[in-house]
């Protein structure tokens, strides 16, 4: 029986068999060849969760920041910054300086001992990608700043920053809007903060999302009366964002910002009336006005084949006023008579930007930028100390009609090679051309009238390499080439009595740099650089008399140092929701004159060059809605003007040097409820009693301890 089973299953597999044997005889496909393994890798990219909160993406739409030593804020991981209070917002910026003053009508940054920090002029300062000076190129000083609670970070750039975005040797600060989540509903928020000196904050925003269609509304405004008599200041802030996202691969935004401070000035005071008492005022009727507004029109759009277009265009207007008379301290009888200033700023630009991904992670990007400003430049004196700012009646003083034009066509190129090596080279040409032409020029002088103008063409170049060694670590080197446009003063004083006798040269900067970062394990980041920076060309004013001053090419500087900061979160590696980070920062600066007009210059300190500036914190933060962060700023003395001397005699006396100072910050925010938010904190803890900030005529006092508390209320 099991032989009979056996045969019959035979018999019918006999078919399949012969069948598969048949089909096997006509098939003719050759058999399979085992090809040699082959491995492949790609580069570990530095656009990981852990580093952004740290620094920038390696290439950032249109622009590529990698091998350029970058350093992001994220404002929501630490408190709200209430009122004038620069020192705390940029506090993760490391060694960028803020030279503080009491009112908020202008702001004071340096980097590096690179220039005054008067006004911002060798910084340049941005809000998404655009320029706020009060014109980028004849008169690049900064009066605006954004709102803190506006900002979603803050992004500061150092080498290759000139290549990025144009004039002003380095750094570039750029503050970046925030924006509504897409498909994020209708919500919005009322915050209301009370404080020293009679404080009183409102901001108030709405935003949300409907369709293809975002916006972002917000309104605020500020008083306070200041810490000295007459330096009460009141600020308005309006901002409003439109954007529409026809598909996902576009899309269009409109931004509207609008801005006016009005701030009495004290006026600046000697070394003895500082310590006599650092709440004098010397010039109780002097105000200065500031109003802003800008339009800007954005498209982003992604083309086939790995292309990428973002472009913008904006113009903008700015008043600048002031009222100004001479100081006096009773007895003394009261000036006579008073400047009213008004200097307007209008101004256009187009900034249009590509980027073309080819390869294996190799960017290409190219642009152009095109500017043009038209600044009329007015004075009157009067008798009357308290003139209005729009009148008109007084003696005219000066009136210039001054305009600039810039333009500007770059490259750049990541290459990425084996061995996880990426290489950068840049370029950028650069036209400038500034005009002044005079009608009315001060009665105590001679000179003929002004006409006059110059241009000036300059060629950027940059290069930078790294390497991506491993568990998030890499290194960076860059070399790059900068310069400071010339300015509307520099081709023609307008209180000199000497004709302009030629034009000068342009101020340029080369920067090297080279440094590690990384993130190589959980909740640590760390960046470690070295630099050298020689400026070359820079343009002084040189005193030839009682009456005249000229502008001259007087010498070069280098400025070598160390950079590096540290940021670790305690909890990192846990779940609980909590966060504990502890940062700091230190930049060692030498720097010094190597070549000057004048031989007794050569060797000397430059202003504002301190050999060290800290900067530290501790943060707590929850997901329960709780921020806690003490921070601290310390900065090393420093000479305020660049012949390392003392000035004046009597109450008027300055002392060479800036003395050096530590100030601490608290702030804190807690989220009880879903819609409730408080706020409180405490700007310099101790009460330190110091001054950052020194000019010819006197130093300005910082502010004492203050304080504010408050609440927001979210929908």
């Amino acid at each position: 029986m099991p032989r009979t089973r056996l045969a019959l299953a035979l018999a019918a597999a006999l078919p399949a068999v012969l069948g598969a044997r048949a089909a096997a005889a006509q098939d003719t496909t050759p058999p399979a060849k085992e090809l040699p393994r082959v491995e492949v890798r790609d580069r570990a990219r530095d656009d990981t969760p852990a580093k952004l909160d740290h620094l920038m993406k390696e290439v950032d739409g249109a622009r590529i920041t990698v091998t350029k030593k970058t350093t992001v804020t994220k404002l929501d991981q630490q408190p709200t910054v209430i009122g004038n209070n620069p020192r705390e917002l940029l506090v993760r910026s490391p060694g960028l300086l803020v030279s503080e003053q009491q009112t908020p009508t202008q702001f004071n940054l340096s980097y590096r001992g690179i220039g005054n920090p008067q006004e911002s002029e060798y910084t340049l300062v941005m809000q998404d990608g655009l320029p706020i000076m009060s014109d980028w190129i004849g008169f690049p000083t900064l009066y605006y700043l954004p709102l803190p609670q506006n900002v979603e970070e803050v992004q500061l750039i150092r080498g290759g920053s000139s290549l990025l975005y144009g004039p002003e040797p380095a750094p570039v600060v750029n503050f970046v809007s925030r924006r509504p989540q897409p498909g994020a509903p209708l919500s919005g928020v009322t915050e209301n903060v009370v404080g020293s000196h009679n404080l009183v904050s409102s901001y108030n925003a709405l935003e949300g999302t409907a369709g293809p269609w975002e916006f972002r509304a917000d309104a605020a405004w500020m008083r306070s009366d200041g810490p000295r008599d007459n330096s009460d200041s009141r600020v308005r802030n309006a901002d409003f964002y439109l954007g529409w996202r026809p598909d996902e691969r576009q899309h269009w935004g409109l931004d509207l910002h609008a801005y006016r401070a009005e701030a009495g000035d004290a006026g600046r005071i000697g070394f003895p009336q500082w310590q006599a008492n650092p709440d004098l005022t010397v010039t109780p009727a002097n105000r200065n006005w500031v109003d802003r507004t800008s339009l800007v029109l954005s498209h982003e759009r992604e083309f086939g084949d790995a292309w990428y277009f973002e472009g913008k265009a904006w113009t903008g207007y700015q008043d600048l006023a002031s009222r100004s008379a001479a100081g006096f301290v009773p007895p003394q009888p009261p000036p006579t008579s008073t400047t009213l200033q008004d200097e307007q700023f209008r101004t256009t630009g187009t900034d249009l930007r590509v980027r073309h991904r080819w390869g294996r992670g190799n960017a290409f990007t190219a642009g152009t930028v095109l500017y043009h400003a038209d600044a009329p430049f007015r004075q009157w004196t009067s008798p009357d100390l308290a003139v209005d700012r729009y009148d008109r009646s007084g003696t005219p003083r000066l009136r210039q009609q001054r305009s600039s034009d810039y333009a500007a066509v770059f490259a750049e190129n990541v290459f990425r090679l084996p061995h996880r090596i990426h290489i950068v080279p840049s370029v950028r040409i650069e036209h400038e051309r500034v005009a002044v032409d005079e009608s009315v020029r001060p009665p105590f002088l001679t000179r003929p009238l002004i006409d006059t103008a110059a241009s000036r063409t300059v060629p950027l170049f940059g290069l930078g390499i790294g390497n991506d060694f491993g568990h998030q670590n890499e290194t960076y080197f860059n070399v790059s080439q900068g310069w400071r446009p010339l300015r509307y003063f520099d081709i023609a004083s307008p209180f000199a009595n000497l004709r302009p006798t030629g034009t000068l040269d342009p101020s340029k900067s080369l920067s090297w740099e080279a440094g590690v970062h990384g993130t190589p394990v959980a909740g640590l980041y760390y960046d470690a650089s070295v630099f050298w920076i020689d400026f070359r060309n820079r343009i002084e004013t040189q005193r030839i008399n009682a009456t005249d001053v000229i502008n001259v090419n007087s010498g070069d500087t280098r400025h070598r140092g160390f950079e590096g900061e540290l940021s670790y979160d305690f909890l990192a590696r846990g779940d609980s929701g909590q966060h504990l980070v502890a940062f700091a920062s230190l930049s060692l600066l030498n720097a010094r004159f190597t070549a000057s007009a004048n031989l007794a210059q050569i060797g000397l300190i430059p202003a504002y060059a301190p050999r060290y500036l800290a900067k530290a914190g501790l943060t707590w933060r929850t997901d329960a809605g709780v921020k806690l962060s003490l921070t601290g700023v310390s900065v090393a003395s420093q000479y305020w003007q660049d012949s390392n001397q003392p000035k004046g005699a009597g109450d008027a006396f300055l002392p060479a040097k800036i003395p050096q100072y530590t100030v601490w910050d608290l702030a804190g925010d807690w989220q009880p409820t879903p819609w409730l938010r408080l706020l409180g904190g405490v700007a310099n803890l101790g009460d330190k009693r110091y001054y950052a900030r020194v000019w010819q005529t006197g130093l300005e006092p910082a502010d004492g301890r203050t304080w504010y508390a408050g609440a927001a209320l979210s929908f």
